[in-house]
Parts: structure tokens; C-alpha cells; sequence
């Protein structure tokens, strides 16, 4: 298998080209804190596989999203967000889409409001 020639920042994390505080790490995903945080606890889940974003994953996809949920849902009962979390996947540009590597924000630790955005 081939090595992408530009890889995307979360490929390089999870490469440890660079480093980062992982929460959580399994064979298929892994959390890091989110460098600009919009609660005070806000950790990114990311799947070692690249899909560029959501409206491009196929079915072969179903099995890594929905590992993707479960695993926010985990992390975030061990960061002690039962009183509430959102989950938070954005697509493309206009959704504030900044890394062509699908990825879920886990944001808690606050009220969060409604509509976000």
C-alpha cells in the first residue's frame, strides 16, 4: 500500500509525525483534544482511515461511523459528561469544514445552546 504524498494533519497525528495528548486510542479511531476548544471539554474523534467527509462515505463506511458514535458516546462517559454532550460532525466549507479528514466534535462541560451556530 502506498503512502499519500499529502497527507491530512489528523493522518499525521495519528502517524506521530506529530505530536499531540491522545484521550483515547483504539485500532480503528483515536481522540485528542481539539486545539481551539468551544467548551471546556471539546475532543475530536477521528478514524485512522481517511473519508474526506461524510457525504462521501459509502457502506463500506457503516461499521467505522457507527464505531465513530459509540466510541464519542464512551469518551464521554469517561470525561464525566453525563449531564450532556453534542456531537458534531461539520461538511464542507460552508459547515466549517477545515480538515478533509471526516472527524466528530465531542463538546460538554457547559449549556450548550440552540441552534448551534
Amino acid at each position: 500500500m502506498s503512502t499519500p504524498i499529502n497527507k491530512t494533519i489528523f493522518q499525521k497525528i495519528a502517524d506521530r509525525e506529530i505530536p499531540a495528548n491522545f484521550v483515547y486510542e483504539d485500532d480503528l479511531c483515536f481522540s485528542i483534544r481539539d486545539i481551539n476548544p468551544q467548551a471546556p471539554t471539546h475532543l475530536l474523534v477521528i478514524p485512522k482511515r481517511v473519508v474526506p467527509r461524510l457525504g462521501e462515505s459509502t457502506p463500506e463506511d457503516e461499521a467505522l461511523l457507527g464505531h465513530l458514535l459509540v466510541t464519542a458516546g464512551k469518551i464521554a462517559q469517561e470525561q464525566k459528561l453525563s449531564a450532556g454532550f453534542r456531537l458534531v460532525i461539520n461538511n464542507g466549507k460552508q459547515a466549517g469544514e477545515s480538515v478533509p479528514h471526516l472527524h466528530v466534535h465531542l463538546l460538554g462541560g457547559r449549556d450548550l445552546t440552540w441552534p448551534p451556530g
